[in-house]
């Protein structure tokens, strides 16, 4: 099926005569960045194909977000309790999944009361015939950090029993996507000022309807009446000179090895080379460095000559100290950590630990919550049946989350909590027996008006009294 029939069939032409517009910020926003422009274009294509597309520490640090981000666990649930649910989504927001051990008791706990037991199938197995669930976050992850934008367009029957209800979903390319405002729209007054959405590839425009787009962006302050706002905020903005600068300090590498490392002139030791004998000479290297053989770099000479070098040697450059610099701050923008890395400065085993653990919580968990709320709305809530669910991640599923869950077994053990409570933090069915929800104590301990004077008590008396006579 040609492409342009399936989309000029199932949309039609363009709705009508509005104007697209571009984000106005990719125009005027960063143009110059203490006083040097950079190079490359503010644009999310250039992002991408200049980040993503050839800079090592940008594919590195990307790619395993994406990989840890479809990694984490996810569940739809019916609430049962909603106001235990606000309390749940509450503390969740607050601390991004590092909880203290107490918090997280009280996650789990939280959760008993606000899901019912079982957890929900998932509504659409698969989003469409060439996808799972788990390219889809990644690709979220991937167009969210690089143009701070992720649209997903839900293909729906217009007509019948399963009319709204998404049957296939498809990512769209964020950096090809232009958002349309509605005719005279007021983007301060109006409660929704888009009309639809436009894919432009090449001569191609094509329209997909606001109701069937779901947009998820990163937060912009630069707001302006062309709806410029309307578009996430990239973090490659800020890094553009970072990436174009390691992207031309690799690029001076590769020129010094085919170059030798070496750039200057031949000249006469004792008297001044004539141009024939500098030519001959030149020619000389030339043959010399063509050659393969064992001793093709071995050459004589029947007069004193020296060489006087211009070129600055990576030695004196430092270029790698540059491209330090320029990966500490791609992993400092983009929240990530440069321990991960594999390098030789942060690369020890208890710092990776500690800085996997981190990137969970600082970078990963707050964007899941963006699209846990995001597709529990527009998306999960449209099949019958899911009206009162909810889709939600759970990092502390994750292997760099389990030593807190280790430290609040060993601290309900002590708490005041009923034997259910402790089953349900550990994720097991509550006991509909006698005594599971009661709270237990040790059996040491007693309630001090319940404290008697034994017979044991009143001879160790009798004693202590008699040696202290004696």
């Amino acid at each position: 099926m040609a492409k342009d029939n399936f989309w000029g069939r199932m949309f039609g032409g363009a709705f009508g005569s509005q104007k697209t517009w571009d984000n106005a910020f990719n125009k005027a926003w960063y143009q110059f960045l203490g006083g040097q422009a950079a190079q490359y274009d503010y644009k999310d294509s250039t992002y991408l194909e200049k980040g993503f597309g050839i800079n090592p520490d940008v594919f590195s640090v990307i790619t395993q977000m994406c990989d840890k981000t479809k990694a984490v666990p996810y569940a739809v649930k019916k609430v049962k309790d909603k106001q235990s649910l606000s309390k749940l989504s509450s503390l969740r927001d607050a601390t991004n999944g590092n909880y203290s051990t107490k918090q997280l008791a009280d996650k789990f706990i939280l959760e008993s009361k606000a899901y019912e037991d079982k957890e929900m199938p998932f509504p659409l197995e698969k989003p469409n015939p060439n996808q799972t669930w788990g390219d889809i976050l990644a690709l979220f992850k991937l167009f969210l950090k690089m143009t701070g934008n992720f649209y997903l367009y839900m293909v729906s029957p217009e007509n019948g029993m399963n009319s709204g209800v998404p049957k296939l979903v498809y990512v769209l390319p964020s950096h090809k996507m232009k958002i349309v405002l509605k005719e005279n729209a007021d983007v301060m007054y109006d409660e929704d000022p888009i009309d639809y959405y436009m894919l432009r590839d090449g001569e191609q425009n094509i329209v997909f309807p606001a109701e069937q787009v779901i947009h998820i962006k990163t937060p912009n302050p630069f707001f302006d009446l062309q709806g410029g706002h309307l578009y996430g905020l990239s973090p490659i903005r800020a890094l553009l000179r970072n990436i174009e600068s390691s992207n031309e300090a690799l690029n001076n590498n590769v020129k010094t090895l085919k170059n030798s490392g070496v750039f200057g002139f031949f000249s006469g030791k004792d008297s001044a080379m004539t141009p024939e004998q500098a030519m001959q000479l030149k020619q000389r290297l030339v043959d010399m460095d063509k050659d393969s053989g064992r001793l093709a770099k071995i050459a004589g000479l029947s007069v004193p000559i020296e060489f006087t070098k211009l070129s600055v040697d990576t030695k004196d450059m430092l270029p790698f100290d540059y491209l330090k610099y320029d990966q500490k701050q791609i992993c400092n923008v983009l929240g990530w950590s440069d321990a991960l890395l594999n390098n030789d400065d942060g690369g020890k085993y208890d710092k990776q630990k500690e800085e996997r653990k981190r990137v969970v919580t600082d970078n990963i968990q707050p964007d899941l919550i963006l699209f846990d709320q995001a597709l529990t709305e527009r998306f999960i809530r449209k099949f019958k049946g899911y009206e009162n669910a909810v889709l939600e991640h759970d990092i502390t599923e994750l292997p760099e989350m389990q030593e807190d869950y280790k430290a609040m077994i060993e601290w309900m053990q002590k708490a005041p909590l009923t034997e259910n409570e402790k089953r349900i933090a550990l994720k097991y069915e509550t006991l509909n027996i006698d005594g599971m929800d009661v709270p237990w104590i040790d059996q040491g301990k007693k309630r001090i008006d319940e404290v008697g004077i034994t017979a044991s008590d009143v001879q160790k008396s009798y004693e202590y009294l008699k040696n202290d006579i004696a």
